[in-house]
């Protein structure tokens, strides 16, 4: 099959964008998602909301702040609170300079925490998987090379999580971290005093204006993604794909990261409907149940032990959860039977014409 010139040279580059793209679209659903659950246990648990929001807010400044490091304008002055996040740079730099630090500030919240992640990740499992090596560059096999190694990488990190050590303090705290960034990857403001709203489309807009501000900028940075292309290409080397991978591999530790801290929201909104201090017993089970898995193994040994505790310590919980739903709520039932609202309503009535 002959290879179109043009598909090389104007497409073939785009293709690993166009799918980074994609999984970063699917990260901001995933964040407007999380802050409707937060809006929907924010009266019970307002201190938890403010805290989520401070860590968006925390993680957004931070990238402000680097963005000024990276210029070269220096930091004169750092704030952070619950509600609002500044930074004030030494000196004023325009230009290219002052477009980058607001590249930092608009875009850096949805890759930067999952660096910090992703860093960890390699840290404790190292990189012990292979990368697509085919240099064959069209669009087709742009996306192949790319969906590839994000599926390679995808692998390995689901087989840490699924057989990780919740008794091993790195991978705790791996697991903590993996907690923290999901809940505050980035702000949105949960409050009864909105002065704005703040929420996917707000973000876009944002991104859009910034992005169109200087759209010379924009053309020089494309034009920088093109030259590295023909680079890579004509050096027959995988760099140019494996660079957006790598923002792939970002953008897919960020959408796990939210998953877990989805699961924890839906975990505190569904034991809010059980009273009293029952609605403690299925954060009891999980630790329980966990280490008694974990001591059973210690005597009677088989493999996978780690995967199959963590999967007794959910269905536990969810059956715990599930039963106190049906008899210490009304979610499963109903307090009067239908056959006594009959009798109390009195004899069924006919009207004749």
């Amino acid at each position: 099959m002959a290879v179109s010139p043009i598909d090389v040279v104007i497409f073939a580059p785009l293709a690993p964008l166009f799918g980074l793209l994609i999984f970063w679209f699917i990260q901001l659903l995933f964040i407007e998602s999380q802050k409707f659950l937060l809006s929907k246990i924010w009266k019970e648990h307002k201190p938890l909301c403010r805290f989520t929001n401070f860590l968006g807010i925390f993680y957004q400044t931070i990238c402000h702040a680097l963005g000024y490091t990276v210029t070269r304008s220096g930091i004169s002055n750092f704030f952070v609170s619950v509600d609002y996040g500044k930074v004030t740079p030494k000196k004023e730099r325009m230009g290219i300079f002052e477009w980058m630090s607001n590249s930092f500030l608009f875009i850096g919240p949805f890759f930067f925490p999952a660096l910090l992640l992703l860093i960890c990740f390699f840290l404790i499992v190292g990189i012990d998987f292979d990368f697509s090596q085919s240099v064959q560059y069209t669009f087709a096999e742009g996306m192949i090379n790319f969906g590839t190694n994000l599926y390679i990488f995808s692998e390995s990190l689901f087989n840490f999580l699924i057989n990780i050590d919740l008794l091993h303090p790195v991978h705790l705290g791996f697991l903590i971290l993996l907690i923290f960034l999901g809940m505050g990857i980035r702000p949105s403001y949960i409050g009864e005093m909105k002065k704005e709203k703040v929420d996917m489309i707000y973000d876009l807009r944002n991104i859009k204006s910034h992005i169109l501000h200087k759209p010379i900028y924009l053309f020089i940075l494309f034009l920088i993604i093109y030259v590295f292309f023909y680079i890579s290409f004509l050096l027959q080397n995988n760099w140019y794909v494996l660079l957006f991978s790598i923002f792939g591999w970002l953008s897919i530790t960020a959408i796990i990261s939210l998953l877990t801290a989805h699961v924890i929201i839906l975990l505190i909104k569904t034991l809010d409907d059980i009273p009293s201090y029952w609605k403690l017993l299925p954060y009891l089970t999980i630790p329980i149940s966990y280490i008694i898995m974990r001591i059973i193994f210690l005597y009677y040994v088989i493999d996978f032990s780690n995967s199959v505790s963590i999967f007794v310590m959910i269905f536990s919980t969810v059956i715990v959860i599930l039963l106190l739903l049906r008899y210490k709520t009304n979610k499963f039932k109903s307090t009067t039977k239908m056959k006594q609202l009959r009798v109390e309503d009195g004899p069924k009535r006919s009207i004749r014409k």
